[in-house]
């Protein structure tokens, strides 16, 4: 399941089985990345915590978006597939967010919003390649400079967290494969989703 020995919950420490207990009580199932953060809990409440700030002045669709962006750039599969999921669950039908994974003229996303993400994408990809010339083309969406510094957040705070469990071998759950096919394929862009 992971490259390190991981710790089992019947066999965790009280640190360590409140932290399994927080994230098996969001997903109704123990994510896979749990595991690897068996040796620093604190680093998982941290990122919590730091994640819960980013967002604070995002909505859920937005931060979704931002996300899912980031996650296909840096190859997450983990995080695309989750964020993929909670999209087409919640926002856009399976042939809409197929359109904005592509970025086709069709995708139902506003222009400010496209150019939202094509920042996220930029800043996963190579933060040092963004220019002036990129943020004041979001303020010419209509973005403050408080607004694109959340999506900057955003997107840094999750090429972060997601290379960990990426870099420690944790698949993506099998529960993210409850979703269309064609776009599962898309969101799987890196690790395959765990079989069990």
């Amino acid at each position: 399941m992971a490259f390190i020995e991981t710790t089992t919950p019947a066999a965790a420490g009280p640190e360590v089985q409140a932290m399994y207990r927080q994230l098996q009580g969001k997903l109704d199932y123990l994510p896979n990345y749990a595991g690897v953060f068996c040796y620093r809990p604190r680093v998982m409440q941290a990122w919590a915590e730091l994640q819960r700030e980013i967002r604070a002045q995002l909505d859920d669709r937005t931060f979704s978006l931002i996300t899912l962006a980031s996650a296909l750039e840096i190859g997450s599969s983990y995080c695309a597939l989750a964020h993929g999921r909670k999209l087409s669950s919640g926002y856009f039908s399976s042939r809409e967010l197929a359109a904005i994974i592509e970025d086709r003229e069709d995708s139902p996303l506003s222009p400010s919003e496209r150019a939202m993400m094509s920042l996220a994408r930029k800043v996963a990809r190579d933060a040092s390649s963004v220019t002036q010339a990129d943020i004041d083309a979001l303020r010419g969406a209509g973005y403050s400079d408080a607004t694109i510094f959340d999506i900057v957040a955003t997107a840094a705070a999750r090429c972060f967290f997601a290379r960990i469990p990426d870099a420690l071998g944790a698949q993506p759950d099998s529960a993210l494969a409850d979703m269309d096919e064609g776009l599962r394929a898309m969101l799987t862009v890196g690790r395959p989703i765990a079989d069990d």
